[in-house]
């Protein structure tokens, strides 16, 4: 009978100690694709005694505030370019230390069916933040429509097109918002995530779309000090699964692609 209460009190222990090695981070994301995959993710690296919290937030600007002041672990919302200017900007102490998903972003447009139909002085709406805004502008320049000044390079706005044969307008709106700008515009820039959500097809709406250009890949952030942690490696390794590949394949048919 005392080998068997042993016995008991020693798995009881050996669970209590298993549930309590379990590390719990705090992981920021936008709405939509971004959510979707974490959810995936938490549920493959909590074999790995890793406690996912997902906190979504619905703008582009706070993800990295909240993670330089502590309130997150990391975040995954935001391609390279973004994070630079955001660490330029704001002298945010915060690295990237994996590649996820990439997004290609869609210029589209409830009015006309193709991009060449948008009549002379059409107005388009583009992100409002510097490197989302260039990104859309690459997209028109890259096919044609525009030239810009190829000193910027990345870093590009309406101020730096040097060639718009069709006088083309263009506002800038926070991103969130693009989608909803739809009806006021010819046509809107709009990033994937926001496109989803908002009940867009990024594989078949675009009147234009953007290639698969390597700088935009998206990534997972983390303070500087915590780039070597365990737990980053764990986080890391979670999301580089075949499993969170297949999910994103199957989910979302080629409007994300993944980038490992």
């Amino acid at each position: 009978m005392l080998t068997k209460i042993t016995l008991a009190l020693g798995l009881a222990l050996g669970l209590s100690v298993g549930a309590a090695s379990a590390q719990a981070i705090k992981i920021g994301v936008t709405p939509g694709p971004h959510a979707q995959i974490l959810e995936k993710v938490k549920e493959v690296a909590k074999a790995d005694g890793l406690d996912i919290q997902i906190l979504e937030f619905s703008d582009y600007v706070v993800p990295n505030q909240a993670l330089n002041d502590g309130e997150l672990d990391a975040n995954s919302f935001q391609h390279k370019p973004y994070l630079d200017n955001q660490v330029a900007d704001r002298k945010y102490d915060i690295v990237d230390v994996a590649w996820t998903v990439n997004f290609p972003m869609g210029i589209y447009s409830k009015k006309v069916k193709s991009f060449d139909e948008l009549p002379e002085g059409a107005t388009i709406a583009i992100p409002n933040d510097p490197t989302n805004g260039g990104r859309a502008l690459l997209i028109l320049a890259d096919n044609g429509y525009i030239k810009l000044n190829p000193e910027k390079g990345l870093k590009v706005g309406p101020a730096d097109i040097t060639e718009n044969p069709k006088k083309f307008s263009f506002i800038e709106l926070d991103a969130a918002q693009l989608p909803r700008s739809l009806e006021d515009t010819d046509a809107s820039a709009v990033n994937t995530n926001y496109a989803i959500e908002a009940g867009l097809n990024p594989a078949a709406d675009p009147i234009l779309k953007e290639g698969a250009k390597a700088p935009y890949v998206n990534l997972i952030a983390v303070r500087t000090a915590d780039r070597n942690a365990p737990w980053v490696a764990k986080l890391v390794k979670a999301y580089h699964t075949p499993e969170v590949k297949a999910f994103v394949q199957e989910t979302f048919k080629g409007a994300v692609i993944t980038a490992w």
